[in-house]
């Protein structure tokens, strides 16, 4: 017993004084505002680089591509940015997803996708990569805007229709099995299932 208190009291000791130059509540209060002011950078840079002007600084060519698309401008006005489609919305999804997309970065910045040319050349790979996530993911990015439940079939072509209310209503196949290319022009499409 007598251990034990000796041990409580070297706890309380450190919590009471755990540096010879600050006390316990100056660190905590100190750790919290630094916490937050972290937690605001944090946001912030993750904000930051959702935004259309940070997404093209790289990715001009693909921005460009998107702009005579029903994404970038349509008759209810209602556009999709980069991040609509390429980022979650969900706090742990995004959180992933931006750490797959440093990957981007690092290949931009070291010179693998730097040029339009070598973009080109790693077009197919990097639409699939992006086409598999959608699929994993049930084609979420797209569903954050084109919900099943609220689609209207009269509005729809005969095809369109029977193809949504067959496919999607099953589970079958979700948004990206058939609209690939949306909004983005598509790779050499040799050997790509289903096409």
């Amino acid at each position: 017993m007598a251990k034990l208190a000796l041990i409580i009291k070297n706890i309380w000791q450190v919590i009471k004084k755990p540096s010879v130059h600050f006390s316990f509540g100056f660190l905590v209060i100190g750790g919290f505002i630094a916490g937050v002011i972290f937690w605001g950078g944090f946001n912030t840079a993750l904000e930051l680089s959702s935004t259309e002007e940070f997404c093209s600084s790289c990715h001009q060519n693909v921005y460009q591509e998107m702009q005579p698309t029903i994404h970038f401008s349509n008759r209810s006005g209602v556009r999709a940015t980069c991040h609509d489609c390429h980022v979650p919305h969900k706090w742990t999804d995004k959180i992933a997803r931006k750490m797959q997309a440093s990957k981007e970065v690092w290949a931009y910045l070291v010179g693998t996708i730097n040029t339009p040319e070598k973009f080109e050349a790693h077009r197919k790979e990097m639409a699939q990569r992006e086409w598999s996530r959608l699929k994993a993911n049930n084609s979420l990015e797209c569903r954050n805007c084109h919900e099943f439940d609220y689609m209207d079939f009269t509005r729809q072509s005969s095809r369109a229709a029977k193809m949504h209310s067959t496919y999607l209503e099953s589970g079958e196949k979700t948004c990206i099995d058939c609209h690939k290319g949306i909004a983005h022009q598509l790779p050499d499409m040799q050997g790509v299932e289903g096409w």
